[in-house]
């Protein structure tokens, strides 16, 4: 399975935010065991990087990214996406070109914790916890 997953959601684990940070860290350890194909856009990574750098600095910051280029698939952002969600009737600009990559690289799903966000997009918006209860309730990750 294969899911474009939301800024918010990184950035719930990365800052190990409460109550959200249990689902965020078991979707990462998901994604780090193989058991789900996790992707983030590039663009995404560039919000990551300007939050996280006023939480815990510049180098650390750096180095919480590495990790994520490790265990995620970063998916780039081009012309046509940019103009595709400039395209959107979703009301902001960054969701939609979300979406419109959730939708170029074929995932099933949007994980964010934000689901009114995504009205109109093209691949379905789920929360980190429907998410897990839906495709791996199972799972003790």
């Amino acid at each position: 399975m294969k899911a474009l997953i939301d800024t918010n959601v990184i950035i719930d684990y990365l800052d190990d935010r409460a109550p959200f940070a249990d689902d965020a860290e078991r979707i990462f350890d998901l994604c780090e065991q193989g058991e789900l194909a996790g992707v983030i856009t590039a663009s995404s990574m560039t919000d990551i990087y300007y939050v996280m750098r006023k939480i815990i600095g510049r180098e650390k910051t750096l180095e919480n990214l590495k990790l994520l280029f490790s265990v995620f698939y970063i998916a780039d952002v081009g012309k046509n996406d940019l103009l595709r969600a400039m395209e959107s009737s979703m009301a902001d600009f960054e969701d939609a070109l979300a979406a419109v990559c959730a939708k170029r690289v074929k995932a099933e799903c949007i994980i964010t914790r934000n689901i009114s966000d995504f009205t109109g997009a093209a691949v379905p918006p789920v929360t980190p916890a429907d998410f897990l209860k839906r495709f791996f309730p199972d799972s003790d990750v």
